[in-house]
């Protein structure tokens, strides 16, 4: 099936991110596939495995690329914030059709350290030896970082949800200067396929300055679309159905 999507979530998620996403690219005729990245199929309210915090986003590029080569065709991939750079990541392997970049974290080059940012991850920055251990933000972190601009059920339900994360997938993309292993690191030049890249113009974890930056990295191929009174979690809440119709819009367009 040519038309098949695999959506591919961010920190701390699952395939339950794109419980909304999904049912709508299904109506408009798509195949969706919502893979969930190593060690994160587990309780929120659980001991994470102790081997998710030396993971790495080469692991998780590796896990993916795992599944896309199962596909006859290659597929469209729909990322949302660290699943957005593992698109890109994905993307300059040749493997795609189409990106769809939803505010992506950026890739090694591009410096994400903004003041908003850094409030996001304060309590995880202090913590000795944060690259080998899980971690998960509070829930006014999630709220600060991601959340603001639902209504504060909807805030809870989300949070509720979120499992650990791989401190090693944070530092690597946080501190690309320093990752011995450029696990971050995106060569351009290599990603030919149609790009859109998705902005929230009150989005403080991946601020719209820096996702811009992303757009511009792949300016040949790339289209770039920010959306006003919208925070970083693009997934649910008010004027979702917005944002999801404007992709399927651009891919219908690719043809």
């Amino acid at each position: 099936m040519t038309k098949t999507v695999l959506m591919i979530h961010g920190m701390m998620g699952g395939a339950w991110c794109w419980d909304q996403y999904k049912p709508y690219f299904e109506a408009r005729g798509y195949r969706c596939l919502t893979p969930v990245l190593r060690y994160h199929d587990m309780d929120p309210r659980g001991t994470p495995d102790p081997r998710l915090g030396q993971t790495g986003l080469l692991d998780y590029a590796a896990d993916l690329e795992e599944e896309i080569r199962k596909l006859d065709f290659p597929p469209i991939l729909v990322g949302h914030s660290m699943g957005g750079l593992l698109a890109q990541m994905l993307g300059a392997r040749g493997l795609v059709r189409a990106l769809v970049l939803l505010t992506p974290a950026p890739p090694s080059g591009i410096n994400a350290l903004k003041t908003s940012v850094l409030r996001c991850f304060d309590a995880l920055l202090i913590r000795w030896r944060f690259w080998e251990q899980p971690f998960k933000v509070s829930y006014p972190k999630s709220v600060y970082a991601m959340s603001h601009r639902l209504p504060i059920d909807e805030r809870k339900i989300i949070y509720r949800q979120l499992v650990y994360e791989s401190g090693r997938a944070a530092f690597q993309i946080g501190f690309w200067l320093v990752d011995s292993a450029r696990a971050s690191s995106v060569d351009e030049a290599k990603v030919t396929c149609p790009v859109l890249v998705i902005g929230a113009a009150e989005d403080r974890i991946t601020p719209a300055a820096v996702v811009r930056r992303v757009a511009d990295k792949y300016k040949s191929v790339s289209t770039y679309h920010e959306f006003a009174n919208c925070a970083h979690w693009v997934l649910s809440g008010p004027g979702w159905e917005r944002i999801a119709g404007h992709v399927c819009d651009w891919l219908d367009q690719q043809g």
